[in-house]
């Protein structure tokens, strides 16, 4: 693997005042897919994930349950470790605010900007919504039965306290710019121009310290104020690559390629993060990516209503790559989408079980019984083969593209165009039948289509690792032989194919 190529991509870290959910593995499993396939582009890749532990939020869910900041944060943290197990994501580390290399960076990073005139202090007064961690302006708020509410629906409330600023407002022309002159920087569209027009309508300086609570990182020379928890949490990007050293081997990954984030906290990586970085004289990241949120049958997705969605429960029903390939099937990834069990069920027996599982399940117990087990020569491409193998040709840049850009659904639809084209093929071809009647042309046809499932398992192995690898080990394809660029290299004639297993399980309705 050449270290030229370098791809640092990273989750948000998550608030650990509560479980993880299936928004929580949605964005995870994004990040995992896209640091798999740049692995097997040959790429150097360091992927993130981890928790953020701070803050007053923090602070009262453990005094609600009677326990200890950190005691509490370890608990739930450990949470968040298990579901990265559960779901089989790949990253190379998974930071914690709480731990001491954290600390570190953040008093670091403030000393710069406090070195470079960006810090004051001063005090501040306004709306704060503790659910959010955030800061919102007199015309943000609104008013229901006596009670002040965020854009967010979060209740807010009036503080007043000395407080440090950040000289965010010095930046508003510099980020208006950055953003024209990086028109990527920013997606879905929708985000960007949501992003851009809440700048455009004017930025203040920014609030960041607290003083009315203790779970936080102190303030450098004055342990009287902690960290506003948001410049405390953006930093683990950097934290997480060895800074404030800049002469290391990781630190050579910054600046990230891609933040993944929900699109509740898109103004804090594209607006708050960007800033923080530039005035402190560090490299920005090339793209911050905000995807929707998911309700559940149609409703709302709250506590309240005990529809939070599980996404341990999903893989002891489902098995896990079904609901890796489902959430990053079903829904754009940048727009809100509908989780429904009968979709889920839908896309398992149809698409994975039906188009891809039959089509590789005939095809491999075909050459077990037709060809004594052993895969076919390699053949030219006639007439007939070309709705088979010619879309192959441009699968891979195709895939790379779409994910490029976050379009996981394109990506997988591609695929399966491509898969659908080969179902076609093998019911055209007959190659059943052709052992009775052209016994060459049957080889040949057989030939291509492990060449080409050989193809559809490499490029899905990102989205489900465990069962594309099993389909490349009936495939006979070598361990190191599953990159993209392995494509080029065909398995040799005669190689011994072991006896095929179903690689999906259909699911009944009664089983949901």
């Amino acid at each position: 693997m050449t270290t030229e190529r370098r791809f640092y991509l990273t989750t948000p870290i998550y608030y650990v005042n509560d479980k993880p959910h299936i928004g929580h593995a949605y964005t995870s499993l994004a990040a995992d897919v896209l640091a798999r396939w740049k692995r097997m582009s040959g790429e150097a890749v360091h992927f993130l994930t981890g928790t953020d532990e701070h803050g007053q939020k923090v602070e009262k869910a453990a005094e609600a349950r009677g326990m200890d900041p950190q005691a509490f944060t370890d608990q739930v943290s450990q949470a968040f470790r298990d579901l990265a197990e559960r779901m089989n994501f790949s990253n190379d580390d998974f930071i914690r605010t709480t731990e001491e290399r954290h600390k570190t960076a953040c008093a670091a990073l403030w000393k710069r900007l406090e070195e470079r005139g960006q810090i004051y202090l001063g005090h501040y007064e306004g709306w704060y919504a503790v659910r959010d961690e955030a800061f919102y302006g007199p015309d943000e708020i609104t008013e229901k039965d006596g009670q002040k509410f965020a854009p967010t629906g979060a209740p807010v409330e009036w503080v007043r306290e000395p407080s440090y600023f950040f000289r965010l407002s010095a930046w508003q022309d510099w980020l208006l710019q950055y953003y024209e002159d990086h028109p990527d920087f920013i997606g879905p569209q929708s985000r960007r121009n949501e992003v851009m027009n809440f700048v455009k309508s004017g930025l203040t300086d920014l609030s960041i310290s607290r003083t009315s609570f203790k779970w936080g990182v102190k303030v450098p020379g004055d342990e009287a104020h902690v960290m506003y928890v948001w410049l405390d949490a953006l930093t683990n990007y950097i934290t997480a690559l060895g800074y404030p050293d800049e002469d290391t081997e990781l630190w050579r990954f910054w600046p990230a390629n891609v933040h993944f984030v929900g699109k509740d906290i898109v103004r804090f990586h594209a607006i708050y993060w960007p800033a923080f970085l530039h005035a402190a004289g560090l490299p920005v990241p090339h793209r911050v990516f905000a995807h929707g949120w998911w309700t559940n049958e149609g409703q709302k997705i709250s506590k309240s209503l005990g529809n939070v969605i599980d996404p341990l429960q999903l893989i002891d029903a489902y098995g896990l790559d079904p609901v890796r390939f489902f959430l990053m099937r079903e829904v754009p990834f940048g727009n809100d989408g509908d989780f429904s069990r009968k979709s889920l069920m839908q896309r398992l027996n149809s698409e994975l079980a039906n188009d891809l599982g039959n089509l590789a399940q005939r095809t491999l117990s075909l050459i077990q019984r037709n060809c004594e087990a052993m895969l076919p020569a390699a053949a030219d491409i006639s007439g007939a083969d070309a709705v088979l193998m010619t879309p192959l040709e441009t699968l891979v840049a195709t895939v790379n593209d779409q994910l490029d850009r976050q379009e996981y659904h394109l990506a997988l639809e591609e695929v399966w165009k491509n898969i659908r084209a080969a179902n076609l093929y093998i019911t055209q071809q007959q190659p059943w039948a052709l052992k009775k009647t052209d016994l060459p042309r049957m080889n040949v046809v057989l030939r291509h289509l492990h060449t080409a499932l050989r193809a559809y398992a490499t490029v899905l192995l990102p989205f489900m690792p465990q069962t594309m690898n099993s389909l490349l080990d009936q495939l006979a394809v070598p361990g190191d032989a599953r990159l993209l660029a392995s494509l080029g290299s065909p398995v040799e004639a005669g190689t011994v194919l072991p006896a095929p297993t179903p690689l999906f399980q259909k699911i009944q309705d009664d089983a949901a």
